[in-house]
């Protein structure tokens, strides 16, 4: 009797680990799509920041352009 009581002990606790695993699945898989949508929100907040960068870079480059402009026609 002691061999079929350690094999059921056996099987409950490979019972219980399964569970864990299964459990530790359903939490990795969600963080990995939290952190999925993280990362396409920060792309799209780079993308947004270099155009702005772009932005203002070409109107600096166009000031200063005046500048040498007016500079040159005094």
């Amino acid at each position: 009797m002691g061999t079929i009581e350690s094999t059921v002990e056996d099987l409950l606790a490979l019972e219980r680990r399964v569970d864990e695993l299964l459990s530790l699945l359903a939490r990795m898989r969600q963080e990995n799509h939290s952190l999925r949508a993280s990362q396409e929100a920060l792309v799209a907040e780079r993308a947004n920041l270099v155009a702005k960068n772009e932005q203002a870079r070409s109107r600096v480059e166009a000031m200063i352009t005046r500048l040498k402009s007016l500079e040159q026609s005094t």
